[in-house]
């Protein structure tokens, strides 16, 4: 059972169409709330609302926000379905979308004559954080690419809850958005993971195709009690579809917890053991310590039968700055842990090694098999 408790918007301090962001008063504090339009019409000053406190009561990463749930005295909303295929389904919130598969689409003729993504490469990610470096090395190392964004339901369902994806949209360094599955909100909507790479291919012509789950992910401290497990079949699902799949691994440095000290328990339970995919990895030169350690836990886990390659990669933090894209992962910044921005920019250079067909150039990493 979910925590409800209901408030009075302040003030709506960011009020795009998508996504909302408010200030409300619960029980006379004062508070930080998101509302969803598409789930709930707009919210205004005044108004009375229903916010879903229980995040914020166990204290769970959502940044201390409520999330509104319903509006007090508003009648509700007609707004024409524009397809059949409902997200959300069998919930007081589910909502019709047009995807990109379904007849009426206009996008189903090119669908449908989909035959194979032809060696496009593909970053799969595990935390949404994954994105900026990547993509920003990719385009200092192959400028004027296409880049297609897929988000998956693994994390965060709407696609507008994430202020990276709308910022590197605006700076033109992603395109086309795609959410798939119970994910909502990109600029085409599709059923699966499959269909997903099709629409990235035949509809938003990318030249990379970028996925990882939205903001937040399911961790238990068990082998395979983690929503960033996806990444296993994502791989194969590319693979299967003639793509370049390219991983990014967990790697840090910094954190404190034994179980993600060099390469994550997440990486080494889903390149070890559970993906039937080949898939393809660059690593940073580093060529000290974090490489001795990083050669064995690749070699224990059985991580180093994929391709490993090492690659040189641009100022990462430069770039971050440069583009007004301070991210952090887990709460740290790129000063704090460094290799695991390292690690995602390292994709980035071999997916634009691939994009200009030049694998040949590429040096294998001293820990591959």
């Amino acid at each position: 059972m979910f925590l409800s408790q209901s408030g009075t918007v302040l003030q709506v301090t960011c009020d795009l169409p998508a996504y909302q962001e408010m200030t409300v008063l619960i029980a006379g504090d004062k508070a930080k709330a998101i509302a969803y339009p598409e789930l709930t019409g707009p919210v205004r000053s005044g108004d009375g609302v229903w916010l879903n406190t229980t995040a914020v009561a166990l204290n769970l990463g959502t940044g201390g926000y409520h999330f509104v749930h319903g509006i007090v005295g508003r009648e509700g909303r007609k707004v024409p379905p524009q397809g059949h295929i409902m997200k959300l389904r069998y919930t007081p919130w589910q909502l019709p979308v047009r995807t990109v598969e379904e007849q009426g689409s206009p996008d189903r003729e090119r669908i449908e004559k989909f035959t194979s993504l032809a060696g496009t490469p593909v970053i799969v990610g595990t935390l949404h954080s994954m994105i900026v470096p990547a993509v920003l090395a990719f385009h200092a190392s192959h400028p004027g690419q296409r880049v297609a964004y897929i988000m998956t339901d693994g994390a965060a369902l709407p696609l507008s809850f994430s202020n990276l994806v709308r910022q590197l949209k605006d700076q033109g360094l992603i395109g086309r958005t795609i959410t798939i599955g119970h994910a909502f909100g990109g600029d085409l909507e599709t059923v699966n993971v499959y269909s997903a790479l099709v629409a990235a291919k035949t509809v938003a012509a990318a030249d990379l195709i970028m996925i990882t789950m939205g903001p937040g992910i399911v961790g238990t401290g068990t082998k395979y009690g983690f929503s960033g497990i996806e990444q296993a079949y994502i791989l194969e699902a590319v693979e299967k579809l003639g793509g370049y799949p390219i991983a990014i691994p967990r790697i840090s440095f910094a954190d404190p917890r034994p179980r993600h000290f060099g390469l994550s328990h997440h990486s080494r339970t889903i390149l070890g053991e559970l993906t039937y995919a080949t898939a393809y990895l660059g690593l940073p030169s580093w060529d000290d310590e974090r490489e001795q350690v990083l050669h064995r836990q690749f070699k224990e886990s059985g991580s180093n039968r994929h391709h490993l390659y090492r690659v040189e990669i641009p100022a990462v933090e430069e770039l971050m700055i440069t583009h007004h894209l301070p991210v952090t992962t887990m709460g740290r910044s790129f000063q704090e842990d460094p290799a695991f921005f390292e690690t995602a920019a390292a994709a980035g250079v071999l997916a634009a090694v691939y994009a200009r067909k030049e694998e040949n150039t590429l040096t294998t990493w001293p820990g591959s098999d």
